[in-house]
């Protein structure tokens, strides 16, 4: 077998890989793309940028994740809808097909860390048969020194195949495509799909599921730091807003996506940025629109100009969910060392296209333990053939499908740390304004940016609060540089009649999805969401 790079003393025999064409360790830049150009994976587009298409897969496939049910872990898995169980001998049965597939293959390796900081930080090893992959895996995680490669030994061990589909029939799976964590053997399989979130997202269960057995609060946030020090976290869906408004030039960028909050501070868990990129301009988004023409970065789905090869990034053409990957560094300011510390103000993040949420709130404890279980969104009317008005969408924890264990325990330590830090707590609405979906507008990012700093900054904290009717939330009763007609949603609408009654909606909606949580959270809590159902 031949070996280039940099190549770890742990060898691919320990994994089952001993009979390969080559195998390229922790390759550069720009090698991974000769080999990525070369394997005719990819497109160079005008000004640098790697682009690729996923074929038909353009997002996770969350019901073809699969935990394997095994005795030393099963307890203390959420099994149900997010969770589905896996026989062993069905892991067994996909991980020999998955050796015997890689064998007299080239294959790419990237020895890479999962978390900044080095007291919670795990060693994660990616193989795949790509090139592009190998390059995604590079940006995205943090990479060890050239000294660490040396002897590097993974904790966790992602074998890649997106061309190797699995057989359902027989190997216990939905469909073809295939996500399989064992937490007993520290090993995940991944195929069927050329989606590179599925590599991402699986890494940030394995730490949502690790991490709180050590204190230590996973988050599906952004966070930044002001230039008083301050940490600001920002939870929030796909599409609300997190990588947009934590990349804000007046403060320290330290993650767009995943982060864990322990007695140290707040940490990254990345060493990269994976924006979405539909629609991105200059205007509106510099920092992540320079960042996405740079040499280094994977455009995924996005089309180019066949005469120019500049990227088209408002073409929705193969799917509205483009993105971008890119390493954290080429967000100018951004904290090299990945770390934070207590933060001081916690924004929840919702689009809500009913647009009957006020654009900013303050939140008490209480409230910000019961959105934060509620996770709501909403999916918008026209995305989908039979969906004629929005749809609220409630993804507990701000992100339901990573949580390997139960969310109350999340909340739990949401919970304690915010009692422990004092940190304020915000819900921010960047969906719509003055009406629904299809009659109101978006909230201008302009806007949201302006409530944002001013929150964070401690601009509002002398600020007067009137309470929502519907919702029981703190609305201030100013923001500088911002209408005081947009602070209150109901004066945004033209029919406040038709306000009141997708107000008292959306709240029930509220109400019927946390009966699950009832029963585990404190009377508090539960008196903070029938406030806000009333």
């Amino acid at each position: 077998m031949k070996h280039t790079g940099r190549p770890s003393s742990f060898g691919l025999e320990n994994h089952g890989l001993d009979n390969l064409v080559s195998a390229h360790w922790n390759l550069s830049i720009p090698a991974l793309y000769e080999h990525s150009l070369r394997r005719g994976e990819s497109e160079l587009a005008a000004g640098g940028g790697l682009v690729v298409t996923t074929g038909e897969y353009t997002g996770r496939s969350p019901k073809d994740k699969y935990i394997v049910d095994e005795p030393e872990n099963s307890g203390n898995i959420w099994w149900g809808p997010v969770n589905n169980k896996i026989s062993s001998d069905n892991f067994n049965t996909m991980r020999n097909r998955m050796l015997a597939y890689l064998q007299h293959k080239e294959v790419f390796v990237q020895d890479c860390y999962a978390g900044a900081d080095p007291d919670y930080r795990i060693k994660v090893r990616v193989i795949t048969e790509q090139a592009w992959h190998s390059l995604f895996a590079q940006n995205m995680f943090i990479n060890p020194s050239e000294d660490e490669h040396a002897d590097f030994e993974p904790d966790f061990t992602i074998l890649h195949a997106p061309n190797l589909q699995s057989v359902p029939n027989i190997d216990g799976t939905g469909s073809e495509v295939f996500v399989m964590l064992n937490f007993a053997e520290k090993l995940i399989l991944v195929g069927g799909s050329h989606y590179t979130g599925e590599i991402k997202k699986t890494i940030f269960s394995v730490l949502n599921y690790l991490l709180p057995a050590k204190n230590v609060l996973p988050m599906h946030c952004s966070a930044n730091i002001g230039e008083k020090g301050d940490t600001a976290i920002f939870f929030g869906l796909s599409g609300t807003g997190k990588t947009t408004l934590s990349s804000d030039p007046t403060r320290m960028l330290i993650g767009d996506d995943e982060h864990g909050w322990s007695d140290n501070g707040v940490f990254n868990f990345e060493g990269g940025c994976y924006a979405k990129a539909i629609n991105l301009s200059q205007e509106a988004e510099p920092e992540i629109y320079a960042a996405s023409l740079r040499f280094g970065t994977v455009l995924e789905n996005v089309t180019l100009d066949p005469l120019t090869k500049f990227p088209n990034f408002d073409d929705d053409s193969l799917t509205e969910n483009t993105r971008s990957s890119y390493p954290l560094n080429y967000i100018p300011g951004t904290s090299v060392s990945g770390m934070g510390g207590q933060p001081e103000n916690i924004v929840m993040l919702t689009a809500d296209a009913f647009g009957v949420l006020p654009p900013i709130s303050q939140l008490t404890a209480d409230q910000a333990m019961y959105h934060f279980l509620s996770g709501y969104t909403a999916r918008l009317a026209g995305t989908e053939r039979g969906v004629d008005t929005p749809q609220a969408t409630f993804s507990t924890c701000f992100g339901a499908p990573f949580l390997p264990r139960h969310p109350t325990v999340y909340a739990k330590l949401l919970g304690e740390r915010i009692e422990k830090s004092g940190a304020k707590c915000w819900l921010v609405n960047t969906g719509w304004s003055g009406g629904a979906f299809g009659t109101g507008e978006r909230m201008k990012i302009a806007h949201t940016r302006t409530m944002v700093r001013a929150a964070v900054e401690g601009r509002l904290s002398a600020v007067a609060l009137a309470p929502d009717p519907n919702f029981g939330l703190l609305i201030p009763e100013n923001v500088p540089d911002i209408p005081k007609e947009v602070l209150n949603p109901k004066e945004t609408w033209d029919d406040k009649s038709g306000y009141d009654a997708t107000a008292r909606d959306l709240a029930h909606r509220f109400e019927s999805n946390f009966k699950q949580f009832e029963d585990a959270v404190t009377e508090d809590v539960k008196a903070a969401g029938i406030r806000a159902a009333a």
